[in-house]
């Protein structure tokens, strides 16, 4: 009994989501609070720099880790460095999607400060960029604000606070309509990636997709490094949730009974074997099949440079797609770079026509329409200040 509850909770594909899980759990208030309290105006937000940093934290982040650090010590400055604690050494080994993740939170910041009328001037790696393999303490970027009665405010700013990451089955039968495609790739411009897509239009192109997006699903879970290293930022319950406000989210009333009686063990990943681990990839598999278009962005060259603009042309497109009333999750998987996920690495890159080294498959995801996921956890700006 106690056996296949705790299948059937892994196997509802959460336990690496950032999303909330199941049974009619409610995620704490104050997990969320950041989403509401976005925009609101008091005494710190005469500030155009706080005001904005409140939208800003609301971006995508791998594992949602949050890994953004603020220094508004000078003046009409904001300095970003990276939370060297709040990396992913397994599964992103050269830290290239936790620079994505420093990208999207510019993206947003940037958005929103021209909705204060203010134009952003961003130098990314002011000190120096970090090398391919490993990044440092030194900052992200220097972002000088200035007012600009001029400068044009961004449409996209209204889907900020609507933008949730969707890992819930999509319907295969709603496609995803010409105009919504040409918005999303309008919103990649600013930023220089080729921008891909594919949809039922090529039935076999979506079943290679989801053969990839598969396999590196069951990889990921198969590699006990991988798979613990998600365990470790797995938040059980609302205790746990509203005292991290970051990681991964498991709500469900079942497994929080596990945890409390010492049966849900974060300790130790399960065998590549274990119904725990073919619950999860059998449920995955259902997701692919229900979804009918992928998207993604490519880049020439791989510095970190690239990888931080990539995560704002990322952050753009899902804002894109939000306004159009669809969803999106990344399938981050088949883009990591440890050893075990040399295959699906290689075949990803090949059908979608990124000549390796040459090339760089930045962003791969499924997007389409679904019920709303809500919000993910966010730790506040005040979590994220220093100096």
């Amino acid at each position: 009994m106690q056996r296949r509850a705790f299948v059937q909770v892994l196997g509802g594909g959460v336990i690496l989501g950032a999303g909330v899980s199941g049974c009619g759990a409610e995620m704490p208030a104050e997990a969320i609070a950041a989403w509401s309290e976005a925009g609101r105006e008091d005494a710190a937000s005469a500030d155009p720099r706080r005001w904005a940093l409140g939208h800003a934290v609301l971006a995508p982040h791998s594992h949602n880790l949050q890994s953004w650090l603020v220094d508004l010590s000078r003046p009409s400055e904001i300095e970003l460095r990276c939370d060297l604690t709040r990396l992913l050494p397994e599964t992103d080994p050269f830290s290239r999607q936790i620079m994505m993740s420093q990208g999207t939170f510019i993206e947003l910041l940037d958005i929103a400060l021209r909705e204060r009328g203010q134009r952003a001037e961003v130098q990314l790696f002011p000190e120096g960029a970090p090398g391919p393999k490993q990044i440092d303490a030194r900052p992200v970027a220097r972002i000088r604000v200035t007012p600009d009665p001029s400068i044009v405010r961004d449409p996209l700013f209204a889907q900020i606070k609507r933008r949730h990451t969707n890992r819930l089955a999509y319907d295969p039968q709603a496609r995803v309509g010409a105009e919504a495609w040409q918005s999303m790739a309008n919103a990649v411009r600013p930023h220089a990636f080729s921008f891909g897509h594919v949809d039922g239009a090529q039935p076999d192109m979506l079943t290679r997709h989801r053969a990839i997006a598969n396999e590196a699903w069951r990889i990921e879970l198969s590699t006990p490094n991988t798979f613990l290293e998600s365990l470790k930022v797995m938040r059980v319950g609302a205790a746990e949730v509203a005292r991290h406000r970051d990681g991964l989210t498991l709500l469900d009333p079942m497994v929080v009974a596990l945890s409390k009686v010492g049966l849900f063990d974060r300790s130790k990943a399960p065998a590549p074997d274990s119904y725990a681990v073919s619950g999860q990839v059998k449920d995955f598999a259902k997701k692919m099949a229900s979804t009918s278009a992928f998207l993604w962005l490519t880049s020439e060259g791989n510095e970190r440079a690239t990888q931080v603009d990539a995560g704002r042309a990322y952050a753009r497109v899902q804002l894109a797609a939000t306004a159009a009333g669809l969803v999106m999750q990344p399938l981050s998987q088949a883009l990591q770079e440890y050893p075990e996920m040399a295959g699906p690495y290689a075949d990803v890159h090949r059908l979608l026509g990124a000549a390796q080294p040459r090339q760089t498959v930045q962003m791969w995801a499924r997007v389409g329409h679904a019920p709303s996921a809500g919000p993910a956890p966010r730790r506040g700006l005040q979590a994220h200040l220093r100096g």
